[in-house]
């Protein structure tokens, strides 16, 4: 009985916390836009525009969404507090358990829920494009990629965003060369920026007889998806364009046509491919965007005054510049290197399991302690 007072007594302080926590995720505001798209998505000729009409749609789950969760939580909370009552009345000891164990569960979801405050980035709200990059090292380094780009895509499965192919060219033997793709969802950009950077593998190889260990690399570039509203200058005698065919594994992921559009920016030596819309012009169109998004994260991440001050300084894909390891051989730890946290559980890892790793980025981040 005395552990359910405590209990009580800990849980209503959270009422305070959650208050706040709204506060902080700006719900007032958040309602209120809510209820001005819902007008305007009543009047007649709404869906006459189509772009604006997708847009304000998407603003409007958004908001739904996050609006939803908080009050969810904010249930919940309630709801543990009634179930204290009663286990308290009832003196029921499986009772006791199940409320320990939600209790549990409800700092945890609070927890996350803290964590997405701290994406007040300009673009954290934003979606994200997807770059994968073999280091040196051939077949082996080209499949290290391919499952990277495997794991990223479990992520997002895990999370409801939606993934959508850009760009994607085969290994020779195995793998892939490059690929690109865009995670769609709220708050994409903020989760995955932390995954930016160089990917280390230890493991013994399946492309060597002799079953040697081998180490590879494979890098991950991450953008956000910039729209309409931000104005960037590119001028059009910086860009050279090319024109090629489509290639995907097997033919499945991509349209084999002579539509697919590589750019490369002059000025930086930035190049940006897409092969998976219909037409050339479509092609170009999302290469144009991938450019521009690549140009806006490299200037807000140097700190630059402008794009004609990016330098198009390239790192390179090996050792001194990776974030995190991933060993396969001789024991199992998936490690990052900036903030310590560590995972022994590499299957999960690959198969998607990386909150963990973000979200000790974010605090990290938050608490000025991420080593460069």
């Amino acid at each position: 009985m005395i552990l359910l007072d405590e209990l009580k007594v800990e849980m209503t302080g959270y009422r305070k916390e959650i208050e706040e926590l709204g506060e902080v995720l700006n719900i007032a505001n958040s309602t209120a836009e809510l209820a001005e798209l819902q007008k305007q998505a009543a009047q007649d000729g709404f869906w006459d525009d189509i772009e604006n009409s997708q847009k304000v749609f998407q603003r409007t789950k958004q908001l739904e969404n996050k609006i939803s969760a908080y009050e969810k939580m904010k249930e919940r909370l309630e709801d543990i507090l009634t179930m204290i009552e009663l286990c308290m009345e009832e003196e029921d000891e499986d009772m006791q358990n199940e409320v320990v164990a939600e209790i549990a569960s409800f700092k945890q979801a609070l927890e996350d829920k803290k964590l997405e405050t701290l994406l007040s980035g300009e673009y954290d709200s934003k979606n994200a494009i997807l770059t994968f990059h073999p280091g040196a090292g051939g077949t082996e380094a080209q499949d290290w990629a391919e499952m990277l780009y495997r794991m990223y895509n479990r992520w997002a499965e895990r999370h409801n965003f939606k993934v959508h192919l850009l760009d994607y060219l085969d290994g020779e033997e195995a793998g892939l060369k490059s690929a690109s793709i865009m995670v769609e969802g709220e708050n994409a950009y903020g989760y995955l920026k932390s995954e930016a950077g160089v990917h280390r593998l230890v493991r013994v190889s399946p492309f060597d007889a002799s079953g040697r260990r081998q180490t590879s690399f494979a890098a991950l570039e991450v953008m956000p998806e910039i729209d309409d509203s931000i104005n960037v200058d590119i001028r059009a005698e910086d860009i050279e364009m090319e024109v090629y065919r489509s290639s995907g594994a097997g033919g499945q992921k991509v349209n084999k046509t002579s539509s697919a559009v590589r750019l490369r920016h002059k000025p930086t030596g930035i190049v940006v491919s897409c092969q998976t819309q219909r037409s050339q012009y479509q092609n170009k169109d999302y290469a144009m965007k991938m450019l521009v998004s690549k140009l806006v994260e490299i200037k807000e991440r140097e700190h630059l005054e402008k794009v004609s001050d990016i330098k198009g300084v390239q790192k390179e894909i090996g050792w001194g510049a990776q974030i995190r390891s991933y060993v396969f051989m001789p024991y199992t730890l998936v490690k990052d290197l900036r903030t310590g946290y560590e995972v022994g559980n590499i299957n999960a890892v690959m198969d998607g399991d990386l909150d963990g790793f973000i979200h000790a980025y974010l605090k990290s981040l938050s608490h000025g302690t991420l080593q460069q």
